[in-house]
């Protein structure tokens, strides 16, 4: 047994998303860094290997040597897997030469900017056979875990009615300001086709379909564009129509004024509803048609095995936004360590390229039907 060693694209000393990855893949000690072209110069990259410690041959100046050169070190000191932490124009090629050199990846959403580009990655997993992780991290929480087996155990009955919200406001007091502030988000060349519909649209998607086991098949989007010169969206609404009938509502944006991170769902069905709430990530409240609300918690008496065994601390103490992501590392993480010895296990739960391929079309799908006026637009 021995740890499992992590390569890193992008996420330099001064990227958020790079250190939100470093400390969730470490929480559970079964992942080391171990090497890194964290930034656009071979200079930065220094920089930051050296604040974790990292030997300067470790730290590349670009993604295409770090492969090349870790793929020539023996298999004992090789990373294992790569970890994409870039811009969204930047997901696709690194995520490629990875699988086609043999290394597995975790890749931050939306996993490329293409549908293409995504079916190009989903068919490398398949002929290839090695793992991809899609962090969408919110699916790592002990209540949404809670809550989709509820609904798969039909406690909730036949599922009928879905309301979705992930709403924030940073973006509001920029809005003239935010092409420069953050350049790469306002550029369809580097962003995508989405905007707000990329960076929390798809976290909403995924959310939807992870605790209800249902598919969305059609949407009808209404996108705004709130700001001098804005091509992308960074508001909108968006009807849900799901494969057994049942009806949704979508809310996204980035302009919503005092709004943090309010990723909200409820889901109706015909014997119970549940709702949760990312700002309070440690209680899922449930009601019934014939017995009292119910709040559950991770140290409930009432919770699955499955879901207490990735509760950390005890009850009272809040888990969150870290923990959600170690969540995804360690389930992709005994996967992989699975494989590397040999002894093959069913895939645990964690999210897959397959997410990433119904992320991308997502996007797309709202963005045509809001060109079509908010037309009901079909999803493969």
């Amino acid at each position: 047994m021995r740890k499992l060693r992590m390569g890193m694209v992008g996420g330099g000393l001064d990227s958020f998303m790079g250190d939100v990855h470093r400390k969730a893949s470490a929480l559970d000690g079964m992942i080391e860094l171990v090497c890194g072209a964290f930034n656009s110069t071979l200079e930065k990259t220094k920089a930051t290997g050296k604040a974790f410690f990292l030997p300067e041959n470790r730290c590349y100046g670009s993604f295409q040597e770090m492969i090349l050169k870790e793929k020539e070190l023996p298999e004992g000191e090789r990373m294992d897997f790569v970890t994409i932490v870039t811009p969204n124009f930047l997901h696709f090629q690194p995520a490629k030469m990875a699988l086609e050199n043999g290394f597995h990846v975790v890749c931050d959403k939306p996993v490329t900017l293409t549908v293409n580009e995504a079916q190009i990655l989903e068919k490398l997993v398949n002929d290839t056979s090695l793992l991809f992780a899609l962090t969408h991290n919110y699916t790592g929480n002990a209540m949404v875990k809670q809550a989709k087996q509820m609904v798969e155990n039909g406690e909730l009955g036949t599922i009928r009615k879905i309301q979705v919200q992930y709403l924030q406001g940073w973006m509001a007091a920029e809005v003239d300001k935010e092409a420069k502030i953050k350049p790469w988000r306002a550029d369809p060349k580097k962003s995508g086709v989405g905007g707000s519909l990329a960076d929390i649209g798809t976290h909403a998607e995924n959310l939807v379909s992870y605790i209800t086991g249902l598919q969305i098949t059609e949407i009808a989007a209404d996108l705004g564009r709130i700001g001098k010169d804005r091509v992308l969206d960074n508001d909108g609404n968006i009807l849900l129509r799901m494969e057994n009938g049942a009806k949704g509502t979508m809310s996204i944006s980035q302009m919503a004024v005092g709004e943090e991170n309010a990723l909200g769902i409820k889901i109706y069905g015909s014997k119970g509803s549940i709702e949760w709430n990312q700002e309070e990530a440690t209680k899922l409240t449930a009601k019934w048609i014939d017995k009292p609300e119910q709040t559950f918690t991770p140290d409930g008496n009432d919770i699955y095995k499955n879901v207490r065994e990735i509760s950390r601390i005890p009850k009272g103490h809040p888990e969150g936004y870290l923990e959600a992501f170690a969540n995804i590392y360690k389930a992709f993480g005994t996967h992989l360590m699975s494989v590397l010895e040999n002894n093959p296990m069913e895939k645990p739960d964690y999210p897959s390229i397959n997410d990433g391929v119904k992320g991308v079309e997502f996007i797309y799908a709202a963005v045509e039907s809001d060109k079509q006026n908010a037309a009901w637009v079909k999803l493969k």
